[in-house]
């Protein structure tokens, strides 16, 4: 989820990031090398490193010792909790041009006890694409997929293949550029990398209408755990389900989707009002809980709290009058004018909902570097009851009113997300859940105090709010990845599925043991391993 929008315009990321983290990262390229990698024998490393460069160009191969390393490892590194020197770092970083790199670096991680992580984006909340926060002991290199980033859109079968090293704004772009009446359901941020967003599901503005971005998804190609190229229908139809929004990593490296495009107007609208607390935002948010998830299915309407302000961002597939007789029967609280509403194509309104303004250039999609970086602590929940007035009264007070104080995003649900089976793809958080809640709690100061305060800040009010949330399990999104839900152990040499069902039923609810039996099947060993990796399901439990 992007907050170029909500922290920085791409004018202004500079003058508003304090020099103290522009220095920062300045020390950080000098003294990455000597932080710590994870413990492996130096003949198995130079054994790893040797087996790549039989097939791989040197230089496309960087280690710490290599002085493009800490440049490449930081190009995509979002979260700067995880370039701190107590992370375990990669002991190699592989920037894949071609598919037989990624097989080379499969079997070869295979052949000498190296395990590969993958990276599209970097926008993995914790991290775990490029970091090792918890497995220090076991060595790890990084395919770095950014270069693997081809598109190509067939307008007359609303189809499209891309790459996973495509950025959701390289995709959009490319819609766009071919057609003024197809789009694409994905995120809002257009700097996420395309390979862990649809892997994880991929949730943004058209999921009411079209379902999210895994709902479209037509057929992939991945490199499984023995190295070899596989398609929807050589890889069997399980492995397809699990790759669509359980998490790609876990099974394989996803190289490209073909994905189906949707129909939309020419032109669409979109509006931002923004609303204080004298100005009834409490009293609006109540209200738009039970009207938001029941609006139209070509509405969708969510609300961003930042700053004691309560923002409300539409977007419609539909002209502005249609839109205005809407809002006006349906939330007329919330006093919508004809003069709040943006005329736009499609595409133009992802750059809305990416920079929170329609005056820059769709060409700002394609900018990889548009998105500020910061500290980064996220959690979620789902809401399935509206949370009464004075519990809102209560929370704006008590939370949202301390100087740490950082993002509510109230994302609604419904329309055709309500009516998808919870067991089609992985994702299960679909009939019965209003909206999702996401508490985003960003910062750019140095040191472990300004970092205290702003996760103490993000896991009070998510402590709080949890008499108000789903339960049972407190179900939470993939995407928005959150390593306090619990973290994987051995038990063996694989994971250890009973640990691992503390966090993965909250992701994932009855689907985790149904991926866990696809690990099984695909991954046995539990090559593909981190953090929150799904573990292969036991004999006995299947």
């Amino acid at each position: 989820l992007s907050l170029t929008a909500i922290v920085a315009t791409p004018a202004s990321i500079m003058a508003r990031t304090p020099r103290t983290t522009i220095l920062h990262l300045v020390l950080t390229l000098c003294i990455l090398s000597a932080q710590s990698t994870p413990s492996l024998a130096s003949s198995a490393i130079d054994e790893f490193l040797g087996c790549l460069s039989a097939d791989i160009p040197s230089r496309l191969i960087q280690t710490p010792a290599t002085p493009s390393y800490s440049a490449l490892l930081l190009s995509t590194a979002w979260n700067l909790r995880y370039i701190l020197p107590d992370t375990s770092k990669p002991i190699g970083i592989i920037a894949a041009t071609e598919h037989a790199h990624v097989q080379t670096t499969v079997r070869c991680g295979r052949r000498h006890g190296v395990r590969v992580r993958v990276r599209s984006g970097g926008h993995d909340y914790e991290g775990l694409s490029y970091a090792s926060v918890h497995l220090h002991n076991q060595a790890f290199a990084v395919l770095d997929l950014a270069a693997l980033r081809a598109i190509h859109v067939d307008q007359a079968r609303a189809e499209a293949w891309v790459e996973s090293g495509a950025t959701v704004g390289e995709l959009y772009y490319a819609v766009g550029a071919a057609s003024r009446s197809l789009g694409f359901p994905a995120g809002s941020c257009p700097t996420m990398g395309i390979g862990g967003h649809l892997s994880g599901g991929g949730f943004g503005s058209l999921a009411r209408k079209y379902g999210l971005s895994a709902d479209n998804v037509l057929d992939a190609v991945v490199v499984d755990a023995d190295g070899r190229l596989m398609n929807r229908s050589t890889m069997g139809e399980d492995l397809f389900w699990a790759i669509c929004g359980g998490g790609g990593e876990s099974f394989g490296v996803v190289l490209s989707w073909k994905v189906r495009l949707v129909p939309v107007p020419e032109t669409v609208t979109v509006f931002s009002i923004i609303r204080s607390r004298n100005q009834s935002a409490i009293e609006l948010i109540t209200k738009w809980q039970e009207i938001a998830p029941v609006l139209p299915q070509n509405l969708y309407l969510r609300v961003l709290v930042l700053n004691q302000r309560a923002t409300f961002q539409a977007l419609f597939l539909g002209r502005c009058g249609c839109l205005h007789g809407l809002m006006q029967d349906r939330f007329p609280e919330l006093g919508m004018t004809k003069q709040n509403c943006q005329e736009v194509s499609w595409v133009q309104s992802t750059v809305f909902f990416g920079f929170s303004t329609t005056s820059i250039p769709t060409e700002q999609l394609l900018n990889r570097s548009s998105n500020p970086r910061y500290y980064l602590k996220a959690k979620s929940d789902h809401v399935q009851e509206p949370i009464p007035r004075d519990v809102w009264e209560s929370i704006w007070t008590a939370w949202l009113e301390k100087p740490e104080a950082a993002l509510l995003m109230l994302d609604p649900y419904g329309g055709l997300m309500s009516s998808i089976s919870p067991s089609k793809t992985p994702f299960p958080h679909r009939q019965g859940n209003l909206y999702q809640l996401q508490y985003y709690s960003f910062w750019y100061e140095n040191g472990t105090a300004a970092a205290e305060k702003r996760m103490s800040w993000v896991r009070g009010l998510y402590k709080e709010m949890e008499p108000y949330v789903s339960k049972n399990p407190r179900a939470v999104y993939v995407n928005y990845r959150d390593l306090d839900l619990g973290t994987n152990e051995l038990d063996g040499n694989v994971t250890s599925y009973e640990k691992a069902r503390v966090w993965g039923e909250k992701y994932f609810k009855g689907n985790f043991k149904r991926l866990a039996a696809v690990k099984a099947m695909v991954d046995p060993d539990d090559f593909f391993k981190n953090e929150q990796s799904i573990p292969p399901l036991p004999a006995a439990k299947i």
